[in-house]
């Protein structure tokens, strides 16, 4: 099973918003039982996502540098522009 973070500034608001599309997304393609979601602030997580906690990271906020390369930028998936960027992003890493 893949660990996935969904995180925004606080951990509440938009995060929260693109966990029930996710969630959504996984149920429309069969996927729901190959993730775990886990839902948080990037200030709480850096050491995590550094320390390869988890498989798949979306954030819709900026994140500091030293974890931006694994981070799946998931503005996208609020505003519904390039979204399916963003969904193809996330098949392939849980099919990784």
């Amino acid at each position: 099973m893949k660990k996935m973070l969904i995180m925004c500034g606080a951990g509440h608001a938009t995060s929260t918003v693109v966990h029930a599309k996710v969630n959504n997304w996984l149920e429309e393609n069969n996927l729901q039982d190959q993730v775990e979601i886990k839902q948080s602030a990037v200030t709480e997580e850096i050491d995590n996502i550094n320390n390869g906690d988890y498989d798949i990271v979306i954030s819709t906020t900026i994140v500091p540098d030293v974890i931006k390369d694994k981070v799946i930028n998931g503005v996208a998936l609020l505003t519904g522009v390039g979204a399916d960027k963003v969904w193809d992003q996330v098949k392939k890493e849980i099919e990784q």
